[in-house]
Parts: C-alpha cells; structure tokens; sequence
C-alpha cells in the first residue's frame, strides 16, 4: 500500500505541476527551496558542505568565464542561501519536467539556447554516435526532450533503478513519452548502450556519482574520489565522441546548454590506465561546468570518503539529541 500510494503521489504531482503556469512554476520553485531546507536538515547540511567545497573550487579558478555564472548576491559565501538556492533548483526541475509533456515543439525550442551544438552535430556526422556526460545539475529533461522532439534525434539515457519498482516502470515511461530510451543501470546497460552508440545515436549520461560503488579513483575538484568508468570504457569501445554537457537554468523559464570539446579518447596502455587518464579529464570537465553554477547542482548525498564521516558524525548527533 505505501508503495501504491508513493507511485499515486507522483502521478498527482505530475499532474499538478501542467496546471501551473511555466512562469509561476519558476517563482513557486523560489518559495519551495528554503521550506524544504528547513524540513531536511541532514541532506541541507550536506548541500551545504557540498556548495562550501564548490566556492573552493571557483577561489581556485575552476569556472569557465564562458559559461554563466551566479549573481553576486547567490555567490556571497552564504552557505545557508547556497543550500535553499539549490533545493529551489531541484524544485524547478521537478515542477518543469512534470510539464514537459504539455510543452509545445514551439515553447520547447524557443526556451533553450545550445551556441555549441555543433559539437554534438560534428559527433554524428563521424557516424559512432555522441556520448554526452552531464552532472546533475539544471534542467536536463528539458535539453533531452528538446533533442528528441525537435530536432528528431533518438536518444538513449541510463538512469538508476527506482524503488518501488512501480515507481521506476512510471518514470520509465515517462520519459519514454518524451522521446528517450530508457535503460536502467545494471550489468545489461553497457551492451544496449553500445548498440545504440553503433546505431550512431545518442547516449546520455549522469556520471558525477558512482552509484554502483565499482568505480575509478580520481581527483575531482579537490579531494579524491570515484567516478564511474562507463563513459570512458564506451567511448574507447565504439569510437563515439565523449562530450561533457550541462544545462542550466536561466531567468524566465529559458535555458542554456553548454557543450564542451570532445575530452580525448585513445588507447596508450593498459585498458584501466587509459580509463582513468580519461575518467580523470571528465573529472575535471565536470568540476568546471559545476562551478559555473553551483547552486544548479542537484547532490543532496555524500560524494567523497571525507562526506561519510561528515554524514555518520551528523546521524550521530542527530541521534543523541532524540535520546536526549
């Protein structure tokens, strides 16, 4: 019954979010991101820590001045309106993917600007498809709908398995109603992806957490970690161009996406060496587009060793202050 009921409270929300106009779904998306700050204080604190270690990461230089930046007023070193910035974030990409579906082809296209989709275009015309690596950050739904519905391109995403399964099979669906194809990670994903990557499709990746914990050991921004070896592995093995991608949020209900140079893809080694010399390149592309709008990015989880501790340290003191 909870699982029925969790599935049915999705389905509502859906289903509200396409009564709501595209310009107010933005401003009642402002007004959500500080109430749900407040009502989960453990994942608020991890945001927090997470926005804190980008602000690191920019004072280094990792932003790319061509990409958009925050306005002063977001990036003031406040961590507490860093982490409501990045719950409204979430919000608004909830309420808009929610509304995806009664988006015209007209609004869809005129609400998302791409100045170097030539990237992805030079990638197909090679004939060994694009693999685009994105973070977690902004408004990808939209950028995957566009491409399917616009500009009539297949596209295959790989997405985590959802609990309930219920709930996985309507997400699926979903986004299959959108125009993608939807593969769910697991030991099967990589030889659906491979074959539409031979079908000289495109293949979407969200690849700055490594859900499977089998992952490559990187530097990424300024602490070791694991990233998953998919991206790099499918990009040696069919030749396909290896793009990191994102897509940020702008004002009035518009986007922009950003595409990076392909990362370079060769074998010189050993197979594990030249994956995480390659891992390690999208590491650092994936910091840059990160930092370019930090409180776009949608990770409320720990993502280094040193976020377990931070993590354990919090459920401890959480716990105490309950028996207390």
């Amino acid at each position: 019954m909870r699982n029925r009921a969790v599935v049915l409270g999705y389905r509502a929300g859906a289903s509200a979010a396409r009564l709501v106009p595209l310009w107010f779904s933005e401003r009642l998306a402002a007004l959500a991101g500080p109430v749900l700050a407040r009502s989960m204080p453990a994942r608020a604190a991890m945001v927090r820590r997470h926005q804190a270690r980008v602000q690191r990461w920019i004072a280094a230089g990792a932003a790319d001045p061509a990409s958009p930046s925050e306005s002063a007023s977001d990036a003031d070193g406040n961590l507490q309106v860093a982490a409501a910035a990045a719950f409204s974030s979430y919000a608004r990409y909830w309420l808009e993917s929610f509304r995806l579906p009664a988006v015209s082809e007209a609004v869809l296209d005129r609400g998302i600007d791409v100045p170097a989709y030539h990237h992805v275009e030079q990638a197909l015309d090679r004939g060994n498809g694009a693999i685009l690596a994105l973070p977690h950050l902004g408004g990808w739904e939209w950028a995957g709908f566009w491409m399917a519905t616009v500009n009539r391109l297949p596209i295959t995403v790989v997405v985590e398995p959802l609990d309930p399964p219920d709930l996985f099979a309507w997400f699926a669906g979903f986004r299959e109603r959108l125009g993608m194809r939807v593969v769910p990670l697991g030991s099967n994903a990589g030889r659906q992806v491979l074959s539409a990557l031979g079908r000289n499709e495109i293949v979407c990746l969200l690849c700055d957490r490594d859900l499977t914990g089998d992952g490559v050991e990187v530097t990424f921004g300024d602490e070791r970690t694991t990233l998953p070896a998919g991206p790099a592995l499918l990009a040696l093995r069919s030749g396909a161009a290896l793009l990191p991608t994102a897509v940020y949020f702008a004002p009035r209900g518009r986007h922009l996406g950003t595409v990076r140079p392909p990362i370079h893809v060769e074998r010189r080694g050993r197979l594990r060496d030249d994956v995480a010399a390659i891992t390690q390149r999208l590491a650092d592309e994936l910091a840059t587009l990160i930092a370019a709008a930090p409180h776009q990015w949608h990770l409320f989880g720990p993502n280094w060793p040193s976020d377990e501790a931070f993590d354990r340290a919090g459920d401890a003191s959480s716990n105490a202050s309950r028996s207390g």
